[in-house]
């Protein structure tokens, strides 16, 4: 939800099935991250990156993925990158 999204073409590359990742990944389960994480504490995260959230619950915290930038660092034979977008508004379904 606050981190950027980034715009790729693959490189078709066999070794990788010619795939790559679609998202930063989970670093907490969704059990896990509704146990760990409370509300105040999501939406004065999002408040810090200006990032307005609709819908949504705790299992979706910014702070439940990985780091996209690392993710993104690690496929880059994978893809070549076109292009980022930051997220400000998130529409997401119910809690």
């Amino acid at each position: 939800m606050t981190a950027p999204g980034f715009i790729v073409r693959g490189r078709g590359a066999a070794a990788s099935l010619a795939s790559a990742s679609h998202g930063a990944g989970r670093l907490m389960s969704r059990t896990r991250a509704k146990a760990e994480l409370g509300e105040a504490q999501v939406r004065q995260h999002l408040a810090a990156h200006g990032v307005t959230l609709h819908g949504g619950g705790l299992d979706e915290a910014p702070m439940a993925y990985k780091d996209i930038h690392q993710v993104m660092a690690s496929q880059r034979e994978l893809v070549d990158v076109l292009g980022s977008f930051t997220p400000k508004i998130v529409r997401m379904d119910g809690a």
